[in-house]
């Protein structure tokens, strides 16, 4: 099963990803979520996925409702925003800065950095502990100039 999204795995940073995602479920997101998620973030509608899974359409869509979907938006504060297409996944999180845009070539020498931007997007109590989850974004510029 953890082949057919292969591209998520080069664009995505899935590793921070699963673990945001966790925490905003409270534990590990299961394989069946892992491949679900992959799916939509390769750009694949539910129906798709579970095509290429194997899986009857309704089943999948039932899932994403009843895992992704909120854990997602639990994740990036936006519990009660609706969401009118699946597509609204991957957008949330690439605006959210999980998608790998950097080159991996790309040196830190080469970047300016603009300004830092911390967002606080859940705080909960979790055995005898403040939990914060916290979205930092460091916004910059890669350095054109000739030398």
């Amino acid at each position: 099963m953890d082949g057919h999204f292969s591209q998520a795995k080069a664009e995505w940073g899935l590793g921070l990803l699963y673990t945001d995602l966790a925490s905003a479920k409270g534990k590990h997101l299961t394989p069946v979520e892992k491949i679900h998620l992959q799916g939509l973030l390769c750009g694949y509608s539910p129906v798709e996925i579970a095509d290429k899974l194997g899986k009857a359409a309704c089943g999948v869509e039932t899932d994403l409702s009843a895992s992704i979907y909120r854990y997602v938006k639990s994740l990036l504060g936006k519990p009660d925003e609706k969401i009118s297409n699946w597509r609204n996944i991957a957008e949330w999180l690439e605006e959210a800065g999980y998608k790998s845009t950097l080159n991996a070539n790309l040196k830190v020498e080469d970047l300016e950095i603009d300004k830092t931007i911390v967002q606080v997007t859940n705080i909960h109590i979790e055995r005898n502990q403040i939990v914060f989850m916290v979205n930092l974004r460091v916004p910059t510029k890669y350095n054109t100039v000739d030398e």
